[in-house]
């Protein structure tokens, strides 16, 4: 196993090149039984992990099931939030488990934020080459 992986921006529209290019990251939820592949947009200034209710849905998760609340806010403050536990897998890296604001709203990106991403991850951003690096935290 590798102890570091390299991943390119991804370009959202293309009329803009690399002015839209964004760190999004390919990783692997598992709830239960269901895996889902998913792209998340990491983001340093998010406080939480962030999970768009149709993600959640194709995970298998029952809304109503979940009970613990999650108060966002900034541009989603408006709207209700659950704490759903998935085991997510980056690239080669040993899977961790990733706690989400699982939330009804639909058009939103999937959030990678502050707890618990960037806990479970060391991310170095080279944006002039549009390209960021991830390595699992290291153990003290």
């Amino acid at each position: 196993m590798t102890d570091m992986e390299r991943f390119p921006f991804s370009e959202k529209d293309e009329s803009f090149g690399a002015a839209s290019s964004l760190p999004y990251l390919p990783l692997t939820f598992t709830y239960r039984n269901h895996s889902l592949l998913v792209s998340g947009l990491l983001d340093t200034g998010a406080s939480v992990n962030v999970l768009p209710y149709d993600m959640g849905i194709q995970l298998g998760a029952d809304w109503k099931r979940q009970k613990m609340p999650v108060r966002l806010t900034g541009n989603l403050a408006l709207l209700e939030a659950r704490v759903l536990i998935v085991l997510a897998k980056v690239g080669q890296f040993a899977p961790v488990r990733l706690a989400l604001a699982w939330t009804q709203a639909n058009n939103i990106p999937l959030i990678l934020g502050q707890v618990n991403f960037f806990l479970e991850f060391d991310v170095c951003f080279f944006r002039s080459q549009s390209v960021f690096e991830i390595r699992p935290k290291q153990s003290q």
